[in-house]
This record gives C-alpha cells, structure tokens and sequence, in this order.
C-alpha cells in the first residue's frame, strides 16, 4: 500500500528555515509528481510547490517563491521542501501528496495519495 511519510516540521523563529521530507516506504515515487500543501487554521488547503517525475519542472505558489525549494533524489526515494525566511503566515499543516496520473498541479483533487502531515509553525 502507498504510504507518504513527512517530517521535518516544528516551530520557528520568522526568519528561520525547517526542511520537510517526504518519503514512501515500499514505492517508488520516481515516476510520479510530488505536492507539498499545506493548511492553516480555518483555511484551506493550499498547493505550495510540485516537482515533476524527473524533477525538470518546479512550480511554487507566488507567497514562497525565492524562499522555498522543492528537490527530490531517486536514489533516496525522497522530495524534500526547503523553507528560508519562514514567516508566521507560512504556519500550517504541510502535506506532501503524490499525482501518477499528471504531472504538477496545484490542485489537490489531482493527487492521489496523502501524507499525515507535519506540523510548521513560525512563531516569535
């Protein structure tokens, strides 16, 4: 069965930085895009970043572009999300999903399967 594991997530400065993993034990997810999402409090849930099966495209929503980055490494069978210069609006639930029937989208119905989620919040 497809499982996606986060971690990484915690409470930071503004300022900071946290880097979120995503990892699936037992599937490869070379072959399929990768979402990170997140969630805040009474929102919705919100596309962050994709990056495409062979990891040639990256797509970020406009609030995290030159702050975060999204890579991943086949071997390792990981996405990873690097978040810099966190802010107390980036602070939510972050989810990393995976799409095998597309390629990057923001849109959460295109994705398939879910993580658990990982808790970031960016608090003074």
């Amino acid at each position: 069965q497809l499982q996606l594991v986060e971690s990484g997530g915690g409470l930071v400065q503004p300022g900071g930085s946290l880097t979120l993993s995503c990892l699936s034990p037992g599937f490869t997810l070379r072959y399929s895009a990768i979402g990170w999402f997140r969630q805040a409090p009474g929102k919705e849930r919100e596309g962050v970043s994709c990056i495409s099966p062979s990891g040639d495209s990256t797509n970020y929503v406009d609030s995290v572009k030159g702050r975060f980055t999204i890579s991943r490494d086949g071997a390792k069978n990981t996405v990873w999300l690097q978040m810099n210069n966190l802010q107390p609006q980036d602070t939510g639930v972050y989810y990393c999903a995976v799409n095998r029937l597309a390629g990057c989208s923001s849109v959460a119905m295109d994705y398939d399967h879910w993580g658990q989620g990982t808790q970031v919040t960016v608090s003074s």
